[in-house]
This record gives structure tokens, sequence and C-alpha cells, in this order.
């Protein structure tokens, strides 16, 4: 039997906690529904991430339309991301919403790292929990 790796309603006073692809750290998520654009806000410690709350609708259609297993390449906002990567992927020119789904300036990065987690969590993806070079693939929606 495989250990659960998240809790939570993914409210504000229930927000889901979930751990990082190589299982290495905690992190908490909650979807802000009040925000325009609706928002996924994402706690590390101290610091505040926030997606737009899209991204997993619009990623869990992107990995669909691979069909097959993509590296995550999870970098910093500074960082260039490896291309085909998911985390190339959500700061993209060509993606669903022409950039950038981390809003946060500064620290609009870790895409490939913070969001497959809630999509396996939300039973949308299988997800690989190695120490590095970690992969995600959609798992298709019944019905």
């Amino acid at each position: 039997m495989t250990e659960q790796l998240w809790a939570g309603t993914g409210t504000a006073k229930d927000p889901w906690t979930l751990k990082t692809p190589p299982l290495s750290s905690t992190y908490k998520i909650h979807r802000d529904d009040e925000s325009d654009p609706a928002l996924l806000i994402c706690r590390v410690g101290s610091t505040k991430l926030t997606y737009l709350a899209r991204a997993v609708d619009d990623l869990h259609a992107e990995l669909l339309s691979r069909g097959d297993w993509v590296t995550l390449g999870a970098a910093d906002e500074k960082k260039d991301p490896v291309p085909g990567t998911v985390e190339a992927w959500g700061r993209a020119a060509d993606n669903p919403v022409g950039g950038w789904y981390g809003q946060r300036k500064g620290y609009r990065g870790r895409f490939g790292m913070y969001l497959p987690p809630l999509l396996e969590a939300l039973g949308l993806v299988e997800l690989e929990h190695n120490a590095r070079g970690n992969r995600v693939r959609a798992i298709p929606s019944a019905g």
C-alpha cells in the first residue's frame, strides 16, 4: 500500500497539504475563487506563490494532448526552463493564457514543482516520485 501524499479539501481554512514530487518537502495550496481571476495560493514555508486556478484544467488538457510522460523541469522564474517540460509550458507564449500561470512577480516559477502534485491529488495524473527527473502523465477523464 502506498502512502497518502495529500490531505485537505482545498479551501483557505482546509488547504491541500501536498508533498513535492521527490517527497522532500511539504507545502499547502488552496483555491481562492474570490480573486478575479480565481487563483491557487501556494505556501511553501513563509513563501507565497500564486498561480491561475485554471492551470489545473489547462495542464490536464495539455498532458492529455501529449499522451505520454512529460518531464516536470521545475525552475525558478529567473532560470530558463528546459524545452518540452511542464515548467516550460507553464510560462510559454503559446499556452492557453499566453504566458505565465504564476502571478506573483519574482515568484512565478516552480510551476512544474507545485502544480503536478495537486493534479495527482485530484486524480487527474500519474506522477513519479524519484529523487530527481520526475515525470507526469494525464489520466484520461472517465465518461
